[in-house]
């Protein structure tokens, strides 16, 4: 068994959640990587990097992101073996 990085963006409710939804990650998933991504007129996502064991996938990161209060929308963007 091997590790895969899934890589899912996160769109806040409004720019105001963004800090709000960006501490609840960090807290609840520990990610392996976590950046802001400009979207449009302002907007900003975040882009997460969560580390799995290649065999559990990615759908239970999102159910778990889509809780997170302020969460608009959750896009699996990339999974790939490292």
């Amino acid at each position: 068994m091997g590790t895969a990085a899934v890589i899912i963006k996160v769109f806040p409710e409004s720019p105001e959640m963004l800090e709000k939804v960006k501490c609840s990650i960090q807290n609840e998933l520990k990610p392996y990587k976590l950046e802001e991504e400009e979207v449009a007129f302002g907007m900003k996502a975040l882009k997460v990097t969560i580390l799995v064991k290649d065999s559990s996938g990615g759908s239970d990161i999102e159910e778990k992101l889509k809780k997170i209060p302020g969460v608009s929308e959750v896009q699996t963007e990339e999974v790939t073996l490292i």
